[in-house]
């Protein structure tokens, strides 16, 4: 299997940011109560970590590398609040009912530790620009994937004879274990 494909099944699958490393939990539970939310969430949550590992990459190979790495974490911090603001300015003309409808969590995606997590991945893993970007939009494809896949539960949930005492948060996190013991069974394969 060529290289660049194994990172993107990788980061996917066995090392997706939602099911295998628990992180970014609040935005897969608070948005997957719709499949439309999820999708726009996705495409957002895309946008960001491909342009932030985008700038992050160079930012951390040219500038920060030698005597400066110690910056690595902050840097990266305000790269990502930076285009989430570019995200949020651009949603609200493009798109206002997808900007409302996401509310708290679209502003949330700044402090996204996935996306955070998946820039610094890229150079602890001493990727090339080029499979830092395959890695970058592998995680954020996987982080849609298991919105997607929340958001379909859910809907049966809702159309399901739940028992009183499971209903709500506890069947959701019951679903949520089984999303995550099924990404589980992908770990050796890639």
């Amino acid at each position: 299997m060529p290289e660049t494909l194994s990172i993107f099944l990788s980061a996917i699958l066995v090392k997706n940011v939602i099911l295998m490393r628990f992180l970014a939990l609040c935005p897969f539970i608070g948005m997957s109560s719709d499949v439309k939310k999820s999708v726009g969430m996705g495409w957002a949550v895309l946008f960001v970590t491909l342009l932030a590992t985008a700038v992050t990459y160079p930012i951390y190979n040219y500038i920060l590398i030698g005597k400066l790495e110690f910056l690595q974490t902050l840097i990266f911090i305000l790269v990502i609040a930076s285009l989430v603001q570019l995200v949020e300015f651009y949603l609200k003309k493009a798109a206002p009912a997808l900007y409302s409808s996401m509310g708290v969590y679209l502003a949330l995606i700044t402090t996204n530790c996935a996306i955070l997590a998946v820039t610094i991945d890229v150079i602890d893993e001493g990727y090339t620009f080029l499979q830092a970007l395959v890695h970058a939009a592998g995680s954020a494809f996987g982080f849609m994937i298991s919105l997607l896949l929340l958001a379909g539960l859910r809907q049966r949930i809702d159309n399901a004879p739940v028992p009183k005492f499971l209903k709500g948060t506890p069947i959701l996190f019951i679903a949520a274990a089984l999303l995550s013991m099924a990404f589980g069974g992908f770990a050796g394969l890639i």
